[in-house]
């Protein structure tokens, strides 16, 4: 009996599973090219956040996420602080937030994080509003509605130094945005600092004075949209793709002809007004509509000036960690420079994004 080859046996049957394999192969990595990368981004109402809708909505975020062959799903979360928490906690790759925020809740949080667009500063977008007083003297002994440890909070504390009071001198009742035009209306709530949309309601109310806004501490506010810096690095097409969304919105936006005020009007919709009240809220609101003007600012030695006024505060709140030691514990980069531990930056202001959109690379 001839000697039997188990491996010659075998060959016919690899051959066959070669054949049956390769098509396979083959289709293999074209699938994975189709495949897009998913991205989530948050936002919520404000005058400032509201081109985030518009773009979402007139389909100009889907147009640049194809552009960079990736999906960017843009959601709107009622509470202001929740959508932060969301994104620190992992659930978006991206938010809209204050510099403030930015730095206490995901950077004190450990979450390395970057300001991709820098939208605007407040320039009276968030007030004070007293009732029944029209001083800013007056606030002395009241307890105030606020969102706590927010940019409202900073913005109190900013005004009661200039007033020679402190914080020792009020009381802080602790309010949600979602909550605090209905707060304000009852009888027993006398005063409350927050941002627009509901800056412009709450002052309607009879015998109501905005005694002191954010245009007194200019460039202090900064609203911002943030992403993790991780996912940026992974994934810069990311980041190309919201900030070629985002300017083409402000190209958009900005001016009197009939789109302009078709765009403007869509947001003052969205956010619960008309046209004419949006542009009273745009009024008071330093938007840089061009990259260049926000890479200029960006790239200002008076953003890191501005941190550190903001680390201090957030510092002497223990907003930035139990037992941190000092203001600096979390390290912030600025093109002029790190306030902060170097060997913890957790927030970066990076104009790279920017400066592609004022050079039309994007």
């Amino acid at each position: 009996m001839p000697h039997r080859n188990p491996s010659s046996a075998r060959r016919p049957l690899q051959r066959l599973l070669a054949l049956l394999l390769l098509p396979l192969l083959l289709l293999g990595p074209v699938s994975a090219a189709q495949a897009k990368e998913k991205f989530k981004v948050a936002w919520t109402i404000y005058a400032g956040w509201m081109p985030w809708d518009y773009a979402a909505q007139s389909g100009i975020v889907k147009k640049w996420a194809d552009k960079y062959n990736i999906e960017i799903d843009v959601v709107q979360i009622n509470d202001y602080v929740e959508s932060i928490n969301q994104y620190t906690a992992g659930g978006f790759d991206g938010c809209v937030m204050t510099n403030m925020d930015a730095l206490t809740i995901p950077a004190a949080g450990g979450i390395d994080s970057t300001a991709l667009i820098v939208g605007d500063f407040s320039n009276g977008n968030d007030g004070i509003v007293l009732k029944g007083k029209s001083q800013l003297s007056d606030i002395k002994g009241q307890s105030i509605n606020l969102v706590e440890l927010s940019v409202s909070h900073y913005l109190l504390a900013r005004a009661l130094e200039k007033q020679g009071l402190s914080e020792k001198d009020i009381k802080v009742v602790n309010t949600s945005d979602a909550d605090m035009a209905s707060a304000f209306a009852s009888a027993d709530v006398t005063a409350a600092v927050t941002w627009n949309p509901i800056l412009s309601e709450i002052i309607k109310t009879p015998g109501s004075h905005k005694v002191f806004d954010s245009s007194q501490i200019p460039g202090e506010i900064i609203d911002l949209m943030v992403v993790n810096t991780e996912r940026l690095k992974a994934h810069p097409e990311l980041g190309k793709a919201l900030t070629g969304a985002w300017y083409e919105v402000m190209s958009i936006m900005n001016g009197s002809d009939a789109k302009a005020k078709a765009a403007r009007s869509q947001m003052a919709k969205a956010s619960g007004t008309d046209l004419a009240g949006y542009d009273s809220q745009l009024a008071a609101t330093r938007l840089f509509v061009k990259p260049a003007e926000a890479v200029a600012f960006t790239q200002g030695k008076e953003l890191k000036s501005t941190m550190q006024l903001v680390a201090e505060f957030s510092f002497a709140h223990g907003l930035l960690g139990d037992g941190a030691p000092n203001a600096g514990i979390v390290g912030i980069s600025t093109p002029a420079g790190t306030y902060g531990d170097s060997n913890n930056i957790k927030l970066r202001f990076d104009p790279s994004y920017m400066q592609l959109a004022a050079d039309g690379k994007l």
